[in-house]
């Protein structure tokens, strides 16, 4: 009887450590979602990855990363040290748990430290709009059906360049506009090759 009670109660031991540890995917699958928003919504870097899906495969992957690398290695070096009676399982599933989490709070934390540079940006491209749209208005007239199409691309820190499409493919109004004033500056540029042509190409640099 006393090997039975004993038998029992390591087997509930093992299932609270099972219950506890089954938390791994639920967390990976429900912390993916949510860093795919933060990765679309807030991003940390330039203007993220360009949307939800490709933010969620980004997290997933450095989810994974976490589960299958780091996870392990922080189960066996500190939480079994911590908690010698753990299985080895149970610990990877602990420390991949705290990974994820770790990861999430660190993508919420970045993007709100971001989010003045990306208001910054967005801010100086409307400025920069607002500029081409002036000059078609008060010296290109012609261009002004085109202003829908008008493509900008970011040269540098406060320093763009406006095209706005003309009859010809190749052959655009393109002017170059500073938002480092207000107004913006604009200054026409002489080449009228439009801006894919420069993306192609690796840009401006």
């Amino acid at each position: 009887m006393a090997g039975s009670g004993q038998v029992e109660r390591l087997w509930w031991t093992r299932l609270r450590w099972r219950m506890r540890g089954a938390w791994l995917w639920p967390t990976f699958f429900a912390l993916t979602f949510v860093d795919g928003l933060l990765l679309s919504e807030l991003p940390f870097y330039g203007s993220g990855p360009g949307g939800f899906v490709p933010g969620a495969l980004l997290a997933g992957f450095a989810n994974l990363f976490c589960i299958a690398v780091v996870g392990p290695l922080v189960g066996r070096r500190l939480l079994r040290r911590w908690r010698p009676d753990l299985p080895k399982a149970i610990a990877d599933d602990y420390a991949g748990t705290v990974l994820l989490w770790a990861v999430c709070a660190s993508l919420l934390a970045a993007g709100l430290l971001h989010r003045p540079a990306v208001a910054g940006e967005q801010a100086d491209r409307a400025a920069a709009f607002a500029a081409v749209h002036a000059y078609v208005s008060a010296s290109a007239r012609e261009y002004e059906e085109a202003l829908g199409g008008t493509d900008l691309m970011r040269i540098e820190e406060d320093l763009y360049r406006g095209c706005v499409p003309g009859p010809e493919p190749t052959r655009s109004l393109c002017l170059f506009v500073r938002t480092g004033q207000r107004p913006a500056g604009v200054t026409l540029d002489p080449d009228r090759m439009p801006n894919d042509a420069y993306r192609r190409h690796g840009g401006f640099g």
